[in-house]
């Protein structure tokens, strides 16, 4: 059984500001960039581990 990780997902505004951020546990990195990739709706995503980015996602216009 695999640990559980906290990842942040913050999804920015049109200014590039965080409108909202959305904890994510999961088991690794691959399934939280899933979910973040899921956020996506008109608004930019990124995914972060703490203090390190580990992805943007870019809205789909």
């Amino acid at each position: 059984m695999q640990a559980m990780h906290r990842y942040q997902a913050y999804v920015l505004d049109q200014g590039g500001r965080i409108q909202m951020r959305v904890d994510l546990v999961c088991e690794g990195v691959e399934t939280a960039k899933e979910k973040a990739k899921q956020l996506v709706d008109g608004h930019d995503v990124e995914l972060w581990d703490g203090d390190r980015k580990v992805a943007t996602f870019a809205r789909k216009d």
